[in-house]
């Protein structure tokens, strides 16, 4: 699959600005939200071929939107890649488990989410 459309899912401004850069710049079209309510709706209307996904979100956090984005019947194919300031083994674990495909460490560099991108 090539990866043509990514949207970012990230409540802090700044990072969510710092994501769309780097994918605009790789050549792909780029959606935000800045909630997963948002993201979720926003998947499930547009079909992105990526989803880039922060942890730490109010109402609902990445853990949750990723779980039901792997549950709905119209975003279980779409891959995601958890972007997060949480940097223990644990979260790893347990964004694997809820149905992500990657995650990436903030502060990350531009390769490594270019890494990302060229997997999908």
């Amino acid at each position: 699959m090539s990866v043509n459309t990514v949207l970012i899912v990230d409540d802090s401004a700044a990072d969510r600005t710092n994501l769309e850069l780097i994918v605009n710049n790789a050549g792909c079209r780029v959606l935000t939200a800045d909630s997963g309510q948002q993201g979720l709706k926003m998947a499930e209307e547009n079909q992105p071929d990526l989803i880039f996904l922060d942890i730490i979100m109010d109402e609902m956090d990445g853990f949750q939107a990723c779980r039901s984005l792997q549950q709905g019947s119209l975003t279980s194919n779409i891959p995601v890649v958890m972007v997060s300031s949480k940097d223990n083994k644990a979260d790893k674990v347990w964004a694997m488990e809820q149905g992500a495909r990657g995650y990436v460490t903030k502060p990350y560099s531009e390769e490594q989410i270019l890494d990302q991108i060229k997997r999908f």
